[in-house]
């Protein structure tokens, strides 16, 4: 399927008199531009002439949400070419600001309309090409219009949303959409100081991406403290107050501006009404040389339906590297040089704040709808040599067809070394390579840029042992379908440290180094099925069992994938706590102690800071950086109630890092600093307690007191919302949520409930004294800016998403709650 090409030179390039010829390209940047261009380069003499309808011919759209976050911070290089200087340097006649309204088949002409007088001409051709591109979907939401509601395609809409921002600043936003322009639009707004919300009506961000691996960004984006709502659409958009009341299925947000970004759609209008093919979607139909059903007209770019390399099947895959070919192959058939186009690969890559996410060839769930037989892999390999310093690990899911080992398909989720494995396996796929090949690779290797197995190599070496049996694999959505009746050994071989830290109910612990000293505790009987962290520990206790008789599997992955996917989801930092690094204070000291306190959750990390800042010289510095949420919220509070000076919190590829220097300073509250501050612990579930809870801290809060109030254990059921909330969850968990109730509405009271009758009364009681509800108690109290705070940790032991929590509840730990009580003069445990 490469491109295929007469070993004759074109007239062009023989010494002969050349016939002048006219062609016609409507629109620019990609694909028309770079059609321009090569023509020009292959034929002086031709009379060539581009349409535009906007202002700009050639601008790097993939740019464009850069220069809103600010990390692109001049205007001019968002422009590639301008009229003027396309014309300087290629002489083509380009007219901006002038739409082609209609194409005249049979006469060969178009008819051209200026936008800025209104006049209209036509104007005759010999070739013409195609290259409208695409256009944002605009869904049928009741309120889209609204001025506060922006798409984003082209250089216009940037400046429209960046003036936006500049002049208004706002402090909210909603991006609806989760794909590639939505993703960077969250971060570069977050990057402009929004707080974000992205809402995807599917169940993972980046369609390119399988769900398990977009768990990773899931997990990453909340960690940057971007909200994330799944499986959920926009219904309506209205004005409220200075800002927009944004109404979901299952909620409502309010924000102060609104970003559409739900894909794109081909502008084949034009070729339509000129009874050229398109298919359903509008997408113009063209054959491998870019010609429409006209032998005269070529179409390229966003507006063309394209064969999928991998399946060979008809496809839209909207991207700037096939436009740009495209754009070339049309030009070259024009002068006679007989080019094919060999399909879309579909490969990509996106910057998701810290992490890279890049995709080449189909994802698991349309090879499953091709029917094609396929297996897949998962590794973690780090980006360079492990012992040279800031390896950081990848992951790689590599699907490939059974028997053959055909490479259909790869994604990467990582932070460095990403786009160069990407880039490797396209190329390999590109070039009819199989997983076999990928093992017989021969890259570049030093310790600060790879390792001396490549993970090009290592996915290559784990594809090629599933396909050649000499290992059984399991895969993560199977482990809920695993008899835990005793039929079946679950086994994990990592270290008992590893394995305490977390892992899969059910496995039962025997560290790697020790099964052979342990192998009479299983049952050659029974299949087993190993686990590690990332799979390699595994795959080395099955190949060992397999050679003692026994029937292993290894999970794919290992723990590692499994609780990405279905383990705690990490909940969204404080937005008022300092994340970037150019916000960290400058303390001096006199040295400083590093600690490690990643995998720890609450109270882990503020015990092990502690533990230090005890061993600390005051003035000395301790620099700890830690993956538990709830730690930069911990971390500065713990620091009012120690007399010790908080430095602030970076963030970065999923480690927040604080700085802390022993010994007080004036940015360090004192014991009792708070004096009226009110605290109340909610530890109870029971209706007539919640109610008293708040009843109490909307009176405190309504004579200026600054109230906390800490949910824990039982007393997190009345921060639940109302609906189901889809969510991944483990058995148990799945367990505890059914038995609890969901929301304050399904409360009990602690005496006299009589089925619920009591309930139902004490509510009619108040409703007839004209007492607000619980609901509205609870709504009230995040009106009068009480803080509600629910315990990470009690969270995951009773296994409660942050998706499944009402609006205006932020995540917390002990520290947090401690540094409350004792800033108050009153503290309430209910």
């Amino acid at each position: 399927m490469f491109n295929e090409r007469k070993k004759e030179l074109p007239i062009y390039f023989r010494r002969e008199r050349v016939v002048m010829s006219k062609i016609l390209i409507v629109g620019g940047v990609a694909g028309g531009a770079t059609a321009a261009a090569r023509l020009r380069r292959l034929d002086e003499h031709a009379d060539i002439i581009m349409f535009e309808r906007g202002e700009y011919i050639s601008f790097a759209n993939c740019g464009l949400p850069y220069y809103i976050g600010g990390d692109i911070t001049e205007k001019s290089v968002l422009t590639l070419q301008t009229p003027e200087s396309f014309k300087a340097r290629f002489n083509v006649d380009v007219r901006i600001y002038s739409e082609v309204i209609g194409i005249n088949r049979k006469e060969k002409n178009v008819r051209v309309k200026n936008l800025k007088t209104g006049e209209e001409y036509t104007e005759s051709y010999d070739k013409l090409i195609l290259s409208p591109g695409a256009e944002p979907v605009k869904p049928a939401i009741e309120g889209a219009g609204n001025e506060k509601v922006f798409t984003l395609r082209n250089i216009p809409d940037t400046y429209r949303i960046k003036d936006y921002i500049e002049t208004h600043n706002p402090k909210t936003a909603v991006v609806v959409g989760g794909g590639y322009i939505g993703i960077e639009m969250a971060e570069n707004l977050a990057h402009a100081g929004a707080a974000v919300t992205i809402v995807e009506f599917a169940d993972h961000v980046i369609a390119p991406l399988d769900y398990d691996m977009a768990c990773d960004v899931h997990n990453h984006i909340r960690e940057k403290g971007v909200r994330l709502i799944l499986n959920d659409g926009v219904k309506a958009i209205a004005p409220e107050g200075d800002g927009l009341r944004v109404t979901l299925g299952n909620q409502v947000l309010t924000a102060e501006m609104v970003i559409l970004s739900v894909g794109v759609r081909p502008e084949g209008s034009l070729a339509k009404d000129a009874g050229l093919d398109v298919n359903p979607r509008g997408a113009i139909l063209v054959d491998s040389h870019m010609r429409t059903a006209d032998d005269n007209i070529y179409a390229v770019g966003d507006a063309v339906e394209i064969t999928d390399f991998v399946t060979g099947g008809k496809g839209y895959i909207p991207l700037a590297g096939p436009a740009n070919k495209q754009g070339r192959i049309a030009a070259d058939n024009i002068c006679g040089i007989e080019t094919s186009y060999g399909g879309t690969q579909g490969t990509g890559i996106l910057k998701c704040f810290d992490l890279t996410v890049a995709t080449t060839g189909i994802t698991e769930a349309k090879a499953k709808a091709e029917g094609l037989s396929y297996e897949k892999s998962y590794t973690y390999s780090a980006s360079h040599a492990s012992y040279y310093p800031g390896a950081v690990n990848m992951s790689v899911k590599l699907l490939f067809e059974v028997p053959t080992g055909r490479i259909l398909g790869a994604q990467i989720v990582g932070y460095e070394g990403v786009d160069k494995r990407i880039d490797v396996i396209a190329t390999a796929m590109r070039a009819g390579m199989t997983v076999y090949d990928l093992t017989r690779l021969e890259l570049a290797y030093a310790p600060p840029y790879s390792s001396a197995k490549d993970p090009v190599n290592m996915a290559g070496f784990v594809a090629e042992n599933i396909l050649e049996k000499r290992v059984k694999v399991a895969h993560w959505h199977e482990v809920a379908t695993l008899p835990k009746d005793g039929s079946v050994t679950l086994l994990d071989v990592r270290t008992v440290p590893e394995y305490e830290n977390g892992h899969i109910d059910g496995f039962v612990n025997i560290p790697l180094d020790e099964l052979r000293q342990h192998l009479d505790k299983l049952d050659k009987s029974k299949p087993v099925y190993a686990t590690c962290q990332v799979g390699l520990r595994g795959y080395v206790a099955c190949r060992i069992l397999s050679q003692m008789g026994y029937d292993c599997y290894n999970l794919s992955g290992g723990y590692r994938l499994y609780n990405s996917i279905l383990g705690k989801k990490n909940a969204p930092l404080k937005m008022d706590v300092k994340l970037n690094s150019e916000t960290m204070v400058p303390i001096a000291a006199s040295s400083t102690h590093k600690i490690n306190a990643c995998g720890l959750q609450c109270p882990g990390p503020v015990m092990k800071l502690g533990e230090a800042i005890r061993n600390a010289a005051d003035g000395d510095i301790i620099e700890i950086k830690t993956t538990d949420p709830a730690f930069a919220a911990d971390v500065e509070a713990w620091c009012r109630r120690t007399g010790n000076t908080f430095g602030g919190v970076s963030s970065e590829k999923g480690i927040a890092t604080a700085l802390v220097k022993k010994g007080g300073s004036s940015v360090c509250a004192t014991a009792g600093a708070g004096g009226d501050n009110k605290n109340i612990i909610v530890f109870s579930g029971d209706l007539d307690k919640a109610i008293a809870s708040f009843i109490i801290a909307n009176a405190a809060a309504s004579m200026g007191r600054k109230v906390s109030m800490f949910f824990t254990f039982w007393g997190l059921n009345i921060l639940r919302k109302p609906e189901k909330v889809a969510v991944k969850k483990d058995v148990i968990s799945r367990m505890f949520g059914m038995m609890m109730p969901r929301g304050s509405k399904k409360l009990t009271l602690s005496k006299m409930n009589m089925g619920g009758m009591g309930a139902k009364m004490i509510r009619a009681v108040m409703k007839n004294k004209n007492i607000d509800s619980l609901e509205d108690l609870i709504k009230a109290s995040i009106q009068n800016g009480v803080e509600l705070i629910a315990c990470t940790m009690s969270m995951d032991v009773m296994g409660i998403k942050q998706e499944e929590l009402i609006e205006g509840v932020k995540m917390g730990g002990a520290a947090a709650m401690l540094a409350n009580a004792e800033e108050s003069d009153m503290s309430l445990f209910i």
